[in-house]
């Protein structure tokens, strides 16, 4: 692997990293932060949610502004949003204002990880592309493993408030890669409306899922903004087939059904993120703790990229995404048994797991769609890819966060196994077409 192409991919990873550790670190803070605003920790799991959200339904926004006018205007934007986001969450006064800081921070996180893949994506090609995707995704997954140890010795230190200023630090990697993004773009307009009917779409989704702890209203509102967005959505792409949403993006299999599949990947992981942290604080763990036996992990992610290119290369991104689509519903029915035995082995152990999962999982699907679609239209493609992919992190972290008040944590990460299943059976045409046994 080209020492150019390793430092840049190791630099995006780093600043991924430090965005997902938006959520990893505050995960580890949210019975302090519940305490401090007198919720349950059920509620204060919005706070995960929505940045998740967030994260998930801007990508697409990025990357097709990326297209329209190159990479370093909303990368410059993303962080500023991210930074400003967190610095606004340390200091909130109220409950609600931290949940509209967290909505800005997980809009400005999303620039990240799109517009890292789309850099990558568009400066490599074939073994030292999928070096290069596998480097950023083990990077990113190595520092958001560190993340609970950080975000536990920061608030035992400084309190939570100091936890969700730490993605201020990503705008410190910004000026060691700014010469290697371009500014160079279509010039063509963005799809405003598309964009907003996406996101009121997917945020109803979310709203459904985490309703069993937050009551009737949020129920209401999220099945009502299913019911209405969904055939909008489906009427606009129709109407503007080169917008927001381009209907030749839409209508490719291959970016459509990776990218749900491989949603199941980022739904363990968050549920996993809050899960984790919820069991071993509930029985006497002080959070710096929970970080330290997650350290295992980012060790572990630090070597992934070993082996997740050449294994994409050889099997092809379909038959990886179904392998850790599979390993990911394991993951999960492992640690519900984990939680269920207040097991700090089993649960450290899993969440091990599901970050070899994702070091293999998400550049196979940048590799999937990067394949199936011409370089004029990749960025908005891995941007809707990169949009259903983070769609399932908040569908994780709201099944655990609604359904685990009401039926308890084991129960909800059991459930949740059945997402990736469902991932298969989508994946399942391209599998028979690559000769992947279904």
């Amino acid at each position: 692997m080209p020492a150019e192409s390793r430092r840049l991919s190791t630099l995006l990873g780093l600043l991924f990293g430090l965005a997902g550790m938006g959520s990893s670190s505050a995960a580890v803070a949210l019975p302090l932060l519940a305490d401090d605003f007198g919720i349950s920790v059920g509620g204060a799991t919005w706070t995960i949610s929505l940045y998740a959200l967030m994260l998930a339904v801007t990508t697409a926004v990025y990357g097709r502004v990326s297209d329209l006018v190159g990479v370093r205007i909303p990368l410059l934007v993303g962080l500023g949003l991210m930074t400003g986001g967190a610095l606004v969450a340390a200091l909130a006064p109220t409950y609600p204002v931290l949940l509209v800081a967290r909505l800005l921070q997980g809009a400005g996180a999303a620039a990240v990880p799109t517009l890292g893949i789309a850099v990558l994506s568009a400066r490599y090609s074939g073994s030292v592309r999928g070096l290069a995707l596998g480097r950023l995704a083990a990077t990113a997954a190595a520092v958001s493993c560190l993340g609970p140890l950080v975000g536990g010795a920061v608030e035992h230190a400084f309190g939570w408030r100091a936890v969700m200023a730490l993605p201020i630090l990503g705008a410190l990697v910004l000026p060691l890669i700014w010469r290697s993004l371009t500014g160079e773009g279509t010039g063509a307009s963005l799809d405003v409306v598309g964009a907003v009917l996406v996101a009121a779409t997917s945020a109803g989704l979310v709203l459904l899922v985490q309703s069993p702890s937050t009551g009737v209203l949020v129920a209401v509102t999220g099945a009502f903004l299913i019911l209405l967005g969904t055939p909008t959505v489906a009427w606009w792409v129709r109407r503007k087939p080169h917008g927001f949403l381009p209907l030749g993006v839409v209508r490719n299999a291959a970016v459509v059904r990776s990218a749900v599949a491989a949603s199941a990947i980022p739904a363990s992981w968050f549920a996993l993120l809050i899960g984790v942290p919820a069991v071993l604080v509930g029985d006497g763990w002080e959070a710096w703790q929970v970080g330290l036996l997650l350290v295992p992990s980012a060790v572990v992610a630090l070597f992934v990229p070993r082996f997740a290119g050449p294994l994409i290369e050889r099997i092809g991104p379909a038959a990886a995404i179904g392998y850790a689509t599979a390993g990911a519903s394991i993951a999960l029915l492992l640690a519900a048994l984990g939680a269920h035995l207040v097991s700090a082995p089993v649960l450290g152990l899993v969440v091990a797991v599901v970050t070899v999962i994702f070091g293999l999982g998400q550049p196979a699907l940048s590799v999937a769609v990067g394949d199936a679609v011409e370089s004029e239209e990749r960025g908005v493609a891995l941007g809707v890819a990169t949009l259903l992919f983070l769609v399932g992190g908040s569908v994780g972290s709201a099944v655990v966060g609604g359904l685990g008040d009401v039926v308890g944590l084991p129960w909800s990460l059991a459930v949740l196994a059945a997402l990736p299943l469902l991932g298969l059976v989508v994946l399942a045409p391209l599998l028979r077409r690559t000769g992947v046994p279904a």
